[in-house]
């Protein structure tokens, strides 16, 4: 056997055993590329909610609440108390405007857009109510105003930011309830990789057994089953690598040793 035909069969097991390995990293590899690519399309979307709908609902919290400062201001006026009226109305007034610029800014459901329009529109006339002179005036005082007037109107713009808060809470459970199918698809190529690796496991089994252990057992039994006058080991193994390689030698070795005794 000439010296490259010897290190191509040198090569051959090594090749074989390299190559079932490889695979598998392969399809591990793909497999957890994948996963990763659908979990980072996850948290994408878990993100996207964050921003937007909880960032609405948050705002149309932060609207009621000032909805309420602006209404307990418009009580003091009604009292009397012009001072303090006027500064928590003006406090409220402030922060009912900035959380409603950012609800403004924030539309990510059609619904959204008929109600931000009615926010605008009844918060305006709530404005045109409360700003009105009313310590010194036939207002102060006057419960039956307040509540026919200023009171009503509140409640009409609350009404409003509530809904806008619903249609937000309503999307966000929707949408979580669609990540859990989007979440069962991530963990998918993970089941399916584990089911390829314990099969290919099974298959490498399989084909080492085969190609590898099988033929040292055969070439170990016939070594223990040679006996004084045979001219070769009784076995044949068929794959044409390292372990076929060590059979021919050892059937050299036994011809050249019978030659010498001769």
């Amino acid at each position: 056997m000439n010296k490259t035909k010897t290190v191509v069969l040198n090569k051959k097991l090594k090749l074989k055993i390299f190559s079932s390995f490889m695979l598998l990293t392969i399809l591990l590899a793909a497999a957890g590329t994948v996963s990763i690519l659908e979990f980072r399309k996850l948290s994408s979307v878990v993100n996207d909610i964050i921003n937007d709908n909880y960032k609405s609902i948050e705002a149309s919290k932060r609207m009621v609440e000032a909805l309420e400062r602006i209404d307990s201001g418009v009580l003091l006026l009604t009292l009397g108390e012009w001072i303090e009226g006027r500064k928590t109305i003006e406090y409220g007034d402030s922060l009912f405007l900035n959380a409603f610029h950012y609800a403004k800014n924030n539309i990510t459901e059609d619904q959204e857009v008929t109600t931000i329009k009615s926010i605008e529109l009844s918060y305006r006339n709530f404005q045109e109510k409360f700003n009105k002179p009313i310590v010194g005036t036939d207002r102060e005082g006057n419960i039956a105003w307040y509540k026919e007037n200023t009171h009503k109107w509140f409640l009409v713009v609350k009404r409003d930011v509530n809904q806008l808060m619903t249609i937000n809470q309503s999307n966000m459970y929707v949408e979580a309830y669609q990540l859990r199918d989007k979440s069962t698809r991530a963990m998918m190529p993970g089941i399916v990789s584990i089911i390829a690796a314990l099969i290919f496991s099974l298959l490498l089994n399989y084909f080492v057994s085969k190609y590898f252990i099988s033929p040292l057992v055969e070439l170990s039994t016939s070594i223990e089953d040679f006996r004084p006058g045979d001219i070769r080991l009784k076995c044949d193994i068929k794959s044409d690598d390292e372990l076929k390689r060590l059979e021919d030698s050892i059937n050299g070795l036994i011809q050249n040793i019978t030659k010498y005794n001769r």
